[in-house]
């Protein structure tokens, strides 16, 4: 299966081997090298999304949505500028690599730092 995970069927799609189609990450979102990142979409679990996301090759910032992933491969160090709520989090550097869990909190900006790539699946909620 290469697409998403049908909703109502028992489905399967091996994270780490699916093709994703990568496009260069958004200039004003680059802060170092020629990063770039692909998606797929695989439903909804209830309100919840999932996917499969990558980035390879750079720097890049972004603002969050209500996200827990697992890292499948490859690693990435994630410095969170700022932190809804919490200004001492602000700051904060932190390494995940193949296995990490981690939980993202809406509106927290990031910067992820890939120096080859990295690969995660999530849930999320906007």
């Amino acid at each position: 299966m290469s697409g998403g995970l049908p909703e109502g069927r028992n489905a399967v799609v091996r994270g780490l081997d699916v093709e994703l189609e990568l496009e260069r990450v958004d200039a004003a979102d680059t802060v170092s090298g020629e990063p770039r990142q692909g998606i797929l979409e695989l439903g909804a679990v209830g309100a919840t999304q999932l996917g499969i996301w990558e980035l390879r090759g750079g720097a890049v910032t972004d603002t969050e949505v209500d996200e827990c992933f697992v890292v499948l491969s490859g690693a990435a160090v994630i410095e969170l500028l700022e932190v809804p709520g919490r200004p001492e989090e602000a700051g904060r550097t932190i390494e995940v690599g193949a296995g990490y869990v981690m939980r993202l909190v809406a509106g927290t900006r990031t910067r992820w730092t890939v120096d080859e790539h990295v690969r995660k699946v999530y849930l999320a909620a906007e």
